[in-house]
């Protein structure tokens, strides 16, 4: 009677919730004391709650009791499934207050507030790069453990994620969904499209620590620094000459094989750089910038 009464006559000592039933208080009280006597036999994760060891036995048995009557997903718990629920009504009760996005989920708000915050809790063991979300962390740590669960049908390629996979398959596909609102130009990856704008609004964010020359990416740096390095990875087999640009030694290669792939439309005279062939029809047109 007392659940139509409301009396609650149990409470607890430690934070004062109160209780209709003693038995209640007393699986309460195991969250104040840290006593778990309830155990999975698969995995060994304890509980304060038999009931919450039923509810994580339905992980290892696969049983999904509760189910969306509009897309028919299936959850194990019935809260997961009133969490569901919401993508469907479309209601997002939860704003962030810098930036007023709003979220269906309260968890899906927290994770979001740390962007803002910059708080990055989860951490990889074997690089101590640091993520927002732990989802996050399990995606990286596939690059240390070198699993590369998604290959592609078309040429073999393995990837570590799934969104890897399908980003791959558009070079199969031809399929360039992001265009650039100022030039048109598509790309395949939004990653590339970003790094593209940079051209138009002349963001430069990676700066040359010896000379102070900017660039719009950080593989154009990387190369840059080999001049004040003095490195050069790329070597003629021939010769042994060495570059800092693997364009260079393709164009180097020309000399060995006696490819000249830029003529002169005018004698057919043929050069194995397009800047000789820029510079040999000056002959026909007159020019002469150097006076």
């Amino acid at each position: 009677m007392r659940i139509h009464t409301g009396i609650k006559p149990d409470e607890c000592v430690e934070c004062g919730k109160k209780f209709t039933h003693s038995n209640s208080l007393q699986a309460h009280m195991r969250i104040h004391s840290g006593i778990k006597p309830y155990e999975c036999v698969e995995c060994g994760k304890r509980f304060t709650q038999s009931s919450n060891l039923q509810k994580h036995m339905r992980i290892h048995s696969g049983i999904k009791p509760y189910e969306c009557v509009e897309c028919g997903k299936k959850f194990t718990q019935s809260s997961n499934l009133k969490a569901h629920m919401k993508i469907h009504s479309g209601i997002k009760s939860n704003q962030c207050i810098v930036c007023e996005k709003t979220f269906t989920l309260s968890g899906e708000l927290q994770r979001h507030m740390r962007i803002h915050t910059e708080m990055k809790p989860y951490e990889c063991v074997e690089c101590r790069k640091t993520f927002t979300q732990s989802s996050s962390l399990q995606i990286h740590m596939k690059i240390h453990s070198g699993i590369k669960l998604y290959e592609c049908g078309e040429c073999g390629k393995q990837c570590t994620q799934s969104g890897n996979l399908k980003a791959h398959m558009r070079i199969h596909s031809g399929m360039k969904p992001y265009e650039c609102v100022e030039c048109g130009k598509t790309f395949t990856q939004s990653t590339n499209l970003q790094t593209h704008m940079r051209i138009h609004s002349g963001m430069k964010p990676h700066e040359c620590v010896e000379c102070g020359k900017q660039f719009t990416q950080s593989s154009n740096l990387q190369t840059h620094m080999r001049i004040h390095s003095g490195m050069k990875p790329y070597e003629c087999v021939v010769c042994g000459k060495q570059f800092t640009l693997s364009g260079n030694l393709q164009t180097h290669m020309r000399i060995h094989s006696g490819f000249k792939p830029y003529k002169c439309v005018e004698c057919g005279k043929t050069f194995t750089q397009s800047s000789s062939q820029q510079r040999h029809m000056r002959i026909h047109s007159g020019i002469k910038p150097y006076e």
